[in-house]
């Protein structure tokens, strides 16, 4: 059902093992056009063209677009408990792992009465997306929000698409799970419209905008916040879901079929590859992946993913190439399921999240390791990062000197000043010192 890339014996140059790379054949970029026309209606209409986007799109015009304060009270009442609970502890342990994700402010001396200070300031508001077509994101929510809280954002606004099951409303297990973070300035509003709504703001609902938006979504969400940025920042263009697993003889294929399985499901678009150099390996999880792609309950989702270009096995000749392939590849999800993972470890340059060993995949990350889930997607994990504390946060250099310190290079700055015909700026140095 999926296909199989065969390298071994091929060039392994950086170039080559890229353009053997598969990707799916829609793309980001073939999804502007019409995330453009989205947000520029919602910038022409306002809260009227969200309203016509959702019942057009998401099939439910919702009675109100920002959520109302007793909806929040009445979805934490009917959360299911084990899922509270379950959150509750979710939200402990990305608190904990992202609180490891602010730096502290240091201050160097590089001479006498001079000094450097790094500080680490956080924006003031942001916009964070939580999606929800194939599925209910709770656990984005918390991925969300609590980088944003832990960094010391002051203002949260957060977006969800309205639920036609729902009469037009977030979904309550969204909500629920705002509350509980004490998030409550949430619209039902979703895709690119709503990625514009929060970059650009909504005076006839409200909505101010924002200096950063987050969060996953689909291929029109990926879009947008390629187009809004320069408006306002975001963590990355967090599209369908990949993952890749680097795996050798020692494997089980049902483990490894059964990852691959796992995020197949978010989407028939999603990534699933399997670099290997052992072709029983490769032929064994080809094999169970039929059987668990046509017994699982999402059959016909994971299906489309499994046999779509951008999935395969891959054979090459040993790890270290494996390891080259992962880093062209540039994976959302990485799992290196091998006898001494740690040895991969060491070639990996690119991946948004490392999972090591056969006891730490993927659906971990997804929900209860404390790690964050809002990941780079399509191959930007080669230049980009998950989404953590540090990304609400801005380095800002705080330069301090005495009159005594600049006089000892102001001589420098002269040098400099006249080098690059900006005379100026030397005589803005010069003038401290006009009476000496």
């Amino acid at each position: 059902m999926i296909q199989t890339i065969d390298l071994r014996g091929t060039p392994k140059t950086p170039a080559a093992l890229l353009a053997a790379v598969p990707r799916a054949l829609t793309s980001v970029t073939s999804a502007t056009d019409i995330a453009a026309e989205l947000i520029d209606d919602v910038r022409a209409r306002g809260k009227v063209a969200l309203l016509d986007q959702a019942e057009r799109l998401d099939r439910v015009r919702p009675e109100q677009v920002r959520v109302p304060d007793s909806d929040f009270a009445d979805a934490v009442a009917e959360l299911d408990p084990a899922v509270r609970a379950a959150v509750e502890e979710t939200i402990r342990r990305v608190r904990l792992a992202s609180a490891a994700q602010v730096p502290p402010m240091v201050t160097t001396t590089v001479d006498a009465g001079a000094t450097i200070t790094q500080r680490w300031q956080p924006v003031n508001r942001v916009g964070l997306y939580v999606p929800a077509g194939k599925a209910v994101y709770p656990s984005s929510v918390v991925m969300n929000v609590v980088p944003a809280q832990i960094a010391g954002v002051s203002s949260i606004a957060l977006a969800s698409p309205p639920q036609s099951r729902f009469g037009g409303r977030v979904h309550p297990t969204i909500l629920a799970v705002a509350a509980l973070l004490g998030v409550d300035e949430v619209y039902a509003m979703g895709g690119a419209g709503a990625i514009g709504a929060l970059a650009y703001g909504v005076p006839d609902l409200g909505l101010e905008p924002v200096q950063i938006v987050t969060g996953p979504g689909n291929v029109y969400v990926a879009a947008a916040k390629r187009l809004v940025r320069g408006q306002a920042g975001i963590d990355s263009e967090a599209g369908p879901t990949d993952i890749l697993v680097i795996a050798d003889e020692t494997a089980d294929p049902l483990l490894v079929a059964a990852d691959l399985v796992s995020q197949a499901e978010h989407d028939e678009l999603a990534a699933a590859v399997l670099v290997t150099d052992s072709v029983a390996l490769a032929d064994a999880v080809s094999a169970r992946l039929g059987v668990l792609a046509a017994s699982t309950t999402h059959s016909e989702r994971v299906t489309a993913a499994l046999t779509g270009t951008q999935s395969a096995i891959v054979l090459v000749d040993d790890l270290l190439v494996a390891a080259g392939f992962s880093n062209a590849f540039g994976p959302e999800h990485l799992e290196i399921q091998t006898r001494e993972p740690e040895v991969v470890l060491a070639s990996i340059h690119n991946a948004g999240a490392i999972f090591l060993g056969a006891h730490s995949p993927v659906s971990l990350g997804d929900y209860s390791a404390g790690s964050n889930h809002v990941l780079p997607t399509g191959g930007q994990s080669r230049f980009s990062s998950a989404l953590g504390a540090y990304t609400f946060l801005r380095p800002q250099q705080i330069v301090t000197y005495s009159r005594e310190a600049l006089r000892a290079v102001s001589a420098n700055i002269a040098a400099f000043s006249d080098a690059e015909n900006l005379p100026a700026h030397g005589d803005a140095v010069t003038a401290r010192f006009a009476q000496d």
